[in-house]
Parts: structure tokens; sequence; C-alpha cells
């Protein structure tokens, strides 16, 4: 048992347990002795242990890496919606044995345990800013209100937060899917902030994937912290135009990210600061090869192998820092909201990607 994590005898004792774990350890169904988020399922009983709190979910927020291999290995839209009902059912929460990701989501707190140190209270609209591969969630509605296209479902169910779960009050003034897109990668730019400043002043920075969510949030945290070179990298034209035209990077540059010596020759002089927003595997040695030496590499993709980062830098023989993005900074919600509502280039990007998701 950790110290510390335990609290009160629940007297249902739903899985056996008999007193519950900050960390959820006690809705780990199996393999036992893990953590919530290796564990391959978890349980979903509605009742709560006194440090939990339950919530009617609304509308999941897949990652864009785990709805990218499930569009491309399943193809049709009827065949995701069947995918990821599948996951839920047969794990207990929405994580994509493939990729190892999953997402958050959006939903009412409908019922909080007297010992929750979270905050919040009965009625209160979140999101939670913890991943899905570790948060109980039960599917009620059989995906029946979502098309299998686009990475925002909405359903019915329910989820489950432990005492160190974490959510955020779902702000007044944004639409609700618009809040969950930015919230579903708010630790980027906060990383991407605190990354910049250690650089220090005049620091060149390059994303990859500038033109997605985390990336465009990543341009402005840059920029913000005080980049001098900001370079964004996208994958065709059409994104490069929307990129220029929101004003975000000094250049804006095309080339595959999964391509390194076509990167390299891209990007032309290294950056100290590489940030990798991509949705696709492979883009390790590319970020590798722009980067300076004595540089920093953060790596938000899910899509990242961390083994090829390590050994491509090695092999490279490339004297770079290389960050895991764990999703997770003080005040990394707020940060991301002030970025949309004041840099009219975030915002853009944001509306136009709601735009295409609703014409699709």
């Amino acid at each position: 048992m950790l110290p510390d994590a335990c609290i009160d005898v629940n007297p249902t004792g739903v899985g056996g347990w008999v007193s519950s774990s900050a960390y959820g350890l006690h809705r780990v169904v199996e393999p036992a002795g893990v953590l919530p988020q290796q564990a391959w399922r978890l349980s979903t009983d509605d009742r709560l242990w006194p440090d939990e709190v339950l919530v009617d979910v609304a509308r999941l927020n897949l990652d864009a890496a785990s709805y990218r291999q499930l569009r491309e290995r399943h193809g049709s839209p009827d065949a995701v919606r069947s995918a990821v009902l599948g996951i839920v059912e047969e794990r207990g929460k929405m994580h994509n044995p493939v990729t190892g990701s999953g997402g958050m989501l959006l939903g009412t707190v409908r019922e909080v345990g007297p010992e929750s140190p979270l905050g919040l209270r009965v009625g209160d609209r979140i999101a939670t800013l913890v991943s899905l591969t570790l948060t109980p969630l039960r599917i009620t509605d059989g995906l029946a209100g979502w098309s299998g296209e686009g990475e925002q479902v909405p359903c019915r169910g329910t989820a489950v937060l432990f005492g160190r779960s974490i959510a955020a009050r779902l702000p007044d003034d944004l639409p609700d899917g618009l809040a969950l897109s930015v919230l579903d990668v708010c630790g980027a730019p906060a990383l991407t902030d605190r990354v910049v400043r250690d650089a220090g002043p005049g620091s060149s920075v390059l994303v990859l994937g500038g033109g997605g969510k985390s990336g465009s949030l990543s341009l402005a945290a840059a920029r913000r912290a005080g980049a001098d070179r900001l370079v964004a990298l996208v994958p065709t034209d059409t994104e490069a135009d929307a990129v220029r035209a929101a004003g975000l990077a000094d250049e804006v540059l095309v080339a595959d990210a999964r391509d390194p010596v076509a990167v390299a020759d891209t990007v032309g002089e290294q950056v100290d600061v590489t940030v990798v927003c991509v949705d696709v595997p492979g883009c390790e040695h590319g970020a590798v090869l722009a980067t300076a030496d004595g540089g920093t590499i953060v790596f938000f993709s899910m899509a990242t192998s961390f083994s090829a980062a390590a050994l491509g830098a090695e092999g490279l023989a490339a004297d770079v820092r290389m960050l895991v993005g764990n999703g997770y900074v003080p005040g990394h919600a707020e940060f991301a909201l002030d970025l949309l509502r004041t840099v009219p280039g975030v915002r853009e990007l944001f509306d136009r990607r709601e735009r295409h998701t609703a014409s699709t």
C-alpha cells in the first residue's frame, strides 16, 4: 500500500478492496499491483469510495494519434465507432492498445465523495485533465450519437475521478467543443513556455506539426516566452497557408516530418528547441537532426517511439536533451485558454479546425 495514499473503508467493498488509493489502485481489475494507466482493465462500478467523484459524461476527446490509428486500421466510420465502443467495454477505459493513448472527456459532476480533495461540486461542468487511459469509463448509449468521424465523440455514460485526478471547470465564454479541444492539449504550450524561457532570450524554436492543436498553441507560447526565430513545419501547402495567415511563425515550411533528411534540409540552421506535436510515428530522427547540440527536444506526440528517439540521438552523436511532455504543468489549463483568447491566430486555427470537423 502506498503511504498517505489510502483513505477510509468503503462499506460496499467494490472490487474486493477495503480501502481506496488516491492513485486509483482499488479500481484495477487486472493485472493486480499496477497503476490504472498500466492496467488492462478497470472497474467502472458507480458506487464511490469517499475520495472519488462520479461524472456524467457528455463527450470524449480522442487524442489525435489514437484517432488516426483507429481510422487507418478500421476504415469506415461505423467500424471506428465499433472499435472505440469495444475498447471501452473490454477495458473499462478508453485505452487504445496499439497507440497506448486515450484522450480526455467533458461532463457534469453527479456525485462527490465526502473526502474528495478536488474541490468539485455537484452540477459542475468539467473537462478532465487526466488521460482516458487511466479513467474508469462506462458508455451507456452505444455511441449512437457519434458518426465515427472526428476526434470528439458525443456520448452518454459515467466516469470516475480519483483523489489525485485533475479537472477544470468549463469556461462560460467558450463553446464546449472549442474548450475541450484546447484543454485536451493544454500541457504542450505550458511546457513549451518553460523550456523556451530556460533556453534564454533570442532562442530559436521549431514546432513539428505547427498547424495542429498542440502545435499552434506551442508556437504562441514560444513567442510569448521570447523566441526570436520561430519555425513551423507542416505536411501540406494548404496547412502552411493557414499557419502563415494566422501569423504564428516567422518561417512556415513544408516537409514530411517522417523524413529526417528532408526535415534537416528544409529547416536549415539548427534550432535551440524542437517541439514535436505530430500525430504520426517516425518523426524522432528528424527532430534530432534539426536540433543543435546542447538544445532540447520536447516530445508531445503519443505516436513517439522513445527508444527510437534515444537510440537515434545516440547513433547521430547528438548532444540533445529530450523531454517527454507528460501533459501536466501547474496552471496549464488557464495558460492555454489565455493563449486562445488573446492570440488571434490561435483562435483562427482552432475555429478553422472546428469548421472543417463540422463539414465532414
